[in-house]
């Protein structure tokens, strides 16, 4: 489907063959414009500070400056550019870096094509976007609660329970990397409901998106 403007995308990657194949996949795709392409963060700044892009297509694993430090660069300088990590680097570390500095959408490198134009579209038009695989491994980064904290261990209670039926299926389609539109399509709802029924999470979980939402779930074991 067509939009109004093309989405203007970077892409930073040190293998070559893998960014000249990244390049072919998305010119092919008529709603993106490729500004660009860099071997390493550093040349890619340089550019991008003069000229940004609504999107940013980053590896984490670059020679030289990493992707994590670049994308707490390009979140300082222009905010409202999303980044998108593509990288075959899923320790819970990085993961919980990039997500850190502003990272919208974390992929590993074995997506599939049409999967990622999706998650750049869904990236672009505000949503978050995280690999069900990764989700998963943040659980391990994060502490967990105390035993000993009954006022914390009571309130993730009353937010569990707080969850409608439908909410708590929502969320684990969050959980597993869904954007709001496959949400709808799975549990055949409109996407109005959909987004709804995301925003109550949310707001019920005490977080700001849906990456955090995910991790959350995980950690206090609403989703298994």
């Amino acid at each position: 489907m067509a939009i109004d403007k093309k989405i203007s995308i970077y892409v930073v990657e040190d293998y070559l063959l893998i960014r000249k194949s990244l390049i072919h996949i998305l010119t092919k795709e008529p709603n993106f414009e490729v500004l660009g392409d860099f071997e390493n963060a550093e040349t890619f700044l340089e550019v991008f500070s003069k000229h940004p892009s609504d999107v940013v297509l980053m590896d984490l694993g670059l020679t030289g400056m990493n992707g994590v430090a670049a994308t707490k660069i390009i979140k300082e300088q222009h905010p409202e550019t999303k980044v998108v990590i593509l990288t075959s680097h899923d320790e819970s570390e990085e993961v919980m870096a990039a997500l850190f500095y502003g990272a919208s959408a974390y992929c590993l490198k074995d997506i599939d094509s049409s999967k990622l134009n999706s998650v750049i579209m869904d990236v672009a038009n505000g949503d978050l976007w995280l690999d069900s695989k990764i989700a998963y491994v943040a659980k391990d980064f994060a502490p967990k609660p105390c035993s000993t904290d009954l006022k914390n261990l009571y309130k993730d209670k009353k937010v569990i329970n707080s969850l409608t039926e439908s909410e708590r299926e929502v969320l684990k389609y969050i959980v597993d990397g869904k954007s709001n539109t496959e949400i709808a399509e799975e549990m055949f709802i409109s996407m109005h409901t959909a987004k709804a029924h995301v925003g109550n999470i949310l707001n019920k979980l005490s977080v700001s998106d849906r990456v955090q939402a995910a991790v959350k779930a995980i950690r206090t074991r609403i989703v298994d």
